[in-house]
């Protein structure tokens, strides 16, 4: 089986960013959010009303592209993903009554039962950054985003919650308030995470 690398942390942090700038770096088998394709995410955003659809949405949906990703020869590469998704976003939308108690209890139990299917990710990158950076970034976005800027301090709480269950070895904390677009002075530093214990990373032509 090859090694899942998730890039974890609050909407706006840099995510996508850092995923396409590492695919450019190596051969990776890669998996985005997808925002615009989701059936459910615009309708969220209009009507409280679809957020237990939306999440179950991206639940299935993450879990499916892991199964996938896992099936390739090539280092995976996931941008967000199934413990994301559920520790973060599902919780978040809990907090903020957009689900209610019944609804976020199906939420865990259909994670912890998949997760008990799927083996977890190998590396977490969990990036973070200021809230004027995020709220910057935010703004700069063509996309639709369900969680704001002043979510972002809730979400990085509930994402460093999830990862004190998780082995040191297994993560890399990264603050990227300062980063550019290329990720300059922090790619070195994931490179020789992901190159050194385990991944041989192929170096595009």
């Amino acid at each position: 089986m090859n090694r899942l690398i998730v890039i974890v942390g609050a909407s706006g942090v840099g995510k996508t960013t850092l995923a396409r700038t590492l695919g450019k770096k190596g051969n990776f088998a890669t998996a985005f959010e997808q925002h615009t394709e989701r059936p459910f995410q615009a309708l969220f955003k209009q009507d409280a009303k679809y957020a237990l659809a939306n999440q179950m949405d991206y639940l299935l949906y993450r879990a499916e592209q892991e199964r996938e990703l896992r099936q390739s020869d090539l280092p995976a590469l996931m941008d967000g993903g199934l413990d994301l998704d559920f520790h973060g976003f599902t919780h978040l939308f809990h907090t903020r009554g957009l689900l209610n108690n019944a609804e976020y209890d199906l939420c865990r139990r259909f994670y912890f039962h998949t997760r008990n299917l799927l083996p977890p990710p190998d590396l977490i990158i969990a990036l973070s950054a200021d809230s004027q950076t995020i709220s910057e970034r935010l703004a700069a976005r063509n996309r639709i985003n369900i969680a704001s800027s002043e979510d972002a301090g809730l979400l990085e709480g509930y994402v460093n919650e999830w990862l004190e269950s998780i082995p040191e070895s297994n993560i890399l904390k990264l603050n990227v308030s300062r980063e550019n677009a290329e990720y300059s002075h922090s790619l070195p530093i994931i490179l020789d995470k992901i190159l050194l214990p385990y991944i041989f990373l192929a170096k595009k032509p």
